[in-house]
């Protein structure tokens, strides 16, 4: 009515951008989450995140499994590992206890983390590689 655009277009304007979903403080979910925008995560998980888009993790929120992203921001606890396109940020309160992988990191002072980092853009290949070759060494 006052811009001129039909239902359709605006609603097509509306689906088309990109939104977050969130996984509040006091959910616990089980299983893997799979997602083409951003996720924040404040609650718990128990399983595994692939997400093409940002990945949050409040300072409330603990996930027990892999995380996959394009981008994360860490301030509560994950266990397991971490692969990130671009840039992976640990914040201060954040806790992790498993290997990351990277093009980017950044940790603030008071961030912990425990396992082996791989970074720079050939990280997540790279690292793929390193686990199939350790595999093939345990096989044979």
């Amino acid at each position: 009515m006052f811009n001129g655009k039909s239902k359709s277009e605006a609603a097509s304007e509306v689906s088309s951008s990109n939104s977050t979903s969130l996984i509040g403080n006091g959910t616990t979910l089980k299983g893997d989450i799979s997602s083409n925008g951003d996720l924040r995560i404040d609650g718990k998980l128990i399983g595994n995140v692939h997400s093409t888009a940002k990945v949050v993790i409040g300072a409330n929120g603990i996930v027990e499994g892999d995380i996959h992203g394009v981008q994360a921001d860490i301030m509560g606890k994950v266990t397991g590992t971490i692969r990130v396109k671009e840039l992976l940020q640990l914040k201060a309160s954040g806790v992790v206890n498993g290997n990351i992988h990277a093009g980017k990191l950044q940790i603030e002072p008071a961030a912990t983390f425990n396992g082996g980092c791989h970074m720079g853009a050939d990280a997540t290949p790279a690292a793929t590689n390193i686990n199939e070759k350790q595999k093939d060494t345990k096989a044979a």
